[in-house]
């Protein structure tokens, strides 16, 4: 009998799930859930944003980090184009995975991910919203239509819930590099701020039945939106504290239902 081959055979692809591993360990605990051709298409775009989302961090020049951020933009030009692609592990198998509407989507991703080079604060609440929805959004929305999503209204919102969640997970750390991540830090602002996370979860909730099943494991991403969310509105100095993610047994077990079931 004929076997598939396998796609980690790529040294490329295993070098994908590597920086997803290290760099997006939640991430990468999803789709590990997810069948083997499902991951082959998810790391090299998951490998990509951990490119694209440490570029800032990685100097003190804003200058350089620019200039991290604007070759990957060129690299998404040369997909969008339809150009040879230059030669870079993450970069080969990215443009195997992307169509060019796909590959503009994410140039909208960089250009947000510019904020985070400067120790500005958002300017206000729609100027963070948009961040979240041009971050988590837009990469979640990428993933899923990667799956085969044509409408994406589901994983926009998931993925905009789940990149708030993140994002306050990291608030301390955001605030320990001399960073002002809250528009309204106050507990009454956080709350606030949560709770809206989470009407964006039933913004994908109500939009799930149209995301088809062959790409519902995209959506496995946003696993721990729910919990973290609902801690934070519940409970705003946890924010602070750096406590938002669950217990490990609990974060398991969460998983394990969410890549079962489909729901989130």
């Amino acid at each position: 009998m004929a076997h598939d081959p396998d796609p980690f055979a790529d040294p490329d692809l295993v070098a994908c799930a590597g920086l997803v591993e290290r760099g997006d360990p939640d991430r990468f605990a999803a789709t590990m859930a997810a069948p083997v051709p499902v991951r082959a298409v998810l790391f090299p775009l998951y490998a990509f944003n951990v490119e694209v989302t440490r570029a800032p961090w990685v100097t003190a020049e804003p200058m350089i980090a620019e200039m991290r951020l604007q070759w990957w933009r060129d690299v998404l030009d040369e997909i969008a184009e339809g150009k040879g692609v230059r030669r870079h592990e993450v970069a080969t198998p990215l443009s195997r995975v992307l169509d060019p509407e796909a590959a503009r989507a994410l140039d909208g991703l960089i250009e947000a991910r510019r904020w985070d080079i400067s120790p500005q604060a958002h300017d206000d609440d729609a100027a963070l919203d948009a961040y979240l929805n041009a971050t988590g959004g837009t990469l979640l929305r990428v993933a899923a239509h990667a799956l085969g999503d044509t409408d994406g209204r589901a994983a926009q919102a998931l993925g905009r819930a789940a990149g708030l969640a993140a994002y306050l997970r990291a608030v301390p750390e955001l605030q320990a590099k001399n960073r002002i991540p809250l528009v309204d830090g106050r507990p009454e602002g956080v709350a606030a701020l949560a709770r809206k996370g989470l009407q964006w979860l039933e913004e994908a909730r109500a939009a799930r039945a149209a995301v088809p099943r062959v790409s519902r494991p995209a959506l496995t991403a946003g696993w721990l939106a729910g919990p973290v969310l609902k801690r934070a509105a519940a409970e705003p100095a946890r924010v602070a504290e750096g406590t938002l993610r669950p217990a490990e047994a609990r974060v398991r077990a969460r998983l394990a239902w969410v890549a079962a079931t489909g729901r989130f």
